[in-house]
């Protein structure tokens, strides 16, 4: 009989539920709500300001059970096996690649959470973004006065967060014309070609993507985008909707962690480390499902053109970029957001009409009161994040989360998650820093039309390949995020 992954496939499924079920473990033996008098100096705190009577409490020497290994092992498979299924050319996977990928991976979690030396190295690199988090919020206190200081009047996003992308994207631009990013890229770019065999220009749009953005990168390729084949083209797209920039990585760690230094901190220190760790799992995943026909060549060479003459100019450029930027994202989060509230709103009166509404407060136990976008995405993901490791309570929340990020945007994703942070909806802290992974990148429908028109006018002839493969990068780009967060969420 001809072998398909068809048949094995409901099989599987029934041995991941069926292993799940049996090491389950309570919640209590993964969390603990203590009191504020009752934290010890050894361990670091995830909390609200306005929440102190329910604690999060994380352990610095990062304990884990050995459940929590055995579930992350069964979410690795399980989303090796997606990507075996959604493989267009199952045959020709470069099995070495998948594995160097994951094993990256794996390596730089671990040395996230075990290794003194990665560890302090990433703590120091988050204390550099929170500083400058500050003196963007220096420059946006001297414009917009006393509305920047949300000790006065609250969090307000445009006055607070939207000025951070304008300013790091003001630094990027002068980094950039400096040629600093340039060097670690190609340094970056050189080890991921030798390791994973890959192209030297995927390389270098690949490193590239985790300092500047998914259409800045691949302007350091633009002269090998015309000759790209698919499976190099969708490296890019993957690449690109995997990590995050670094102006919007800013926004983040404002978004996640307030005014709280310490909150700032550890989110900084997780999210530069999920977009590191994105740059492997995308090319893992991009390689599994749309694999290289062609033989490689490992030649890295970035292209160190400028658009800017000196130093005053590139930051002239960089802050009208930013402030571009800053627009779009302010623009589509008032549509988004409308758009959310108004199919809300008519699920809600259809909900009160057919009695639909007390149905689901019954069903969920008072956790969803009504018909709602995010009760269906919850219950369509709610699967699939436990499956990765994340407790049941904790499951609904999680993937609808997942479900925002792709349908709407990860902004969306983000403020929504820094709600129920602050509101103690997350009855484990694992949840909350594996969430952190899962909303990384720009995987999203949106981006994946960015994405087609940038590259479509760098490279004309390849517009076409990248409206063919805009869902698979997508989907691959999706899968890389739940990977970094399952990884992670093994060690917690």
């Amino acid at each position: 009989m001809k072998f398909s992954i068809k048949y094995i496939f409901p099989y599987f499924l029934f041995l991941i539920f069926f292993f799940y079920n049996t090491i389950s473990v309570s919640a209590s033996d993964n969390i603990s709500y203590v009191k504020q008098n009752n934290q010890t100096i050894t361990q670091k705190t995830i909390s609200s300001p306005t929440n102190q009577d329910k604690t999060f409490v994380l352990s610095e020497n990062h304990n884990f059970h050995f459940s929590s290994v055995l579930k992350g092992i069964g979410g690795i498979f399980f989303l090796l096996l997606l990507g075996l299924l959604f493989s267009k050319d199952r045959k020709n996977i470069p099995w070495k690649t998948v594995i160097v990928g994951l094993f990256l991976q794996i390596i730089f979690a671990i040395g996230l959470l075990y290794v003194p030396v990665i560890s302090d190295f990433l703590e120091f690199t988050g204390h550099v973004f929170v500083k400058i988090l500050d003196f963007s919020r220096a420059g946006s206190k001297f414009v917009f006065g006393s509305l920047a200081d949300s000790n006065k009047f609250g969090y307000i996003f445009a006055f607070q967060i939207l000025p951070t992308i304008v300013f790091f994207s003001a630094l990027t631009s002068l980094l950039f014309y400096w040629k600093i990013i340039q060097k670690i890229v190609k340094v970056l770019g050189w080890l991921f070609s030798r390791l994973m065999n890959i192209s030297g220009a995927e390389a270098l749009s690949v490193a590239g993507n985790i300092f500047v953005g998914m259409i800045e990168s691949p302007l350091m390729i633009k002269k090998y985008l015309p000759k790209m084949n698919f499976s190099e083209m969708m490296l890019v797209m993957t690449g690109g909707l995997s990590t995050m920039a670094g102006g919007v990585l800013a926004a983040y760690i404002g978004i996640l962690g307030g005014n709280d230094p310490v909150l700032r901190i550890e989110f900084a220190k997780h999210l530069i480390a999920a977009s590191v760790m994105a740059a492997p799992g995308a090319i893992l995943f991009s390689k599994m499902i749309v694999p290289n026909p062609d033989s490689v060549n490992s030649k890295v060479s970035v292209d160190n053109t400028s658009i800017s003459k000196n130093s005053i100019e590139s930051i002239t450029n960089g802050t009208l970029q930013g402030i571009k930027l800053a627009a779009t994202i302010a623009g589509m989060l008032i549509v988004f957001i409308a758009i959310i509230n108004m199919v809300n709103f008519c699920m809600i009166k259809l909900g009160e009409w057919t009695g639909l509404n007390n149905i689901i407060f019954e069903y969920t136990d008072g956790k969803f009161t009504e018909c709602s976008i995010q009760l269906i995405l919850g219950y369509i993901f709610a699967p699939f994040m436990w499956i990765l490791g994340i407790c049941k309570h904790d499951i609904t929340l999680v993937g609808q989360l997942l479900g925002e990020k792709i349908i709407f945007n990860e902004f969306v994703g983000y403020l929504h998650f820094a709600e129920l942070r602050t509101a103690g909806a997350f009855l484990e802290s694992k949840s909350i820093i594996m969430t952190t992974y899962i909303l990384c990148g720009f995987a999203n429908f949106g981006s994946v039309g960015m994405l087609i028109g940038g590259i479509g006018s760098l490279a004309h002839n390849q517009k076409a390949t990248a409206a063919r493969y805009g869902f698979t990068a997508l989907v691959a780009g999706t899968l890389t995020a739940l990977m970094s967060a399952t990884i992670i969420g093994m060690f917690q």
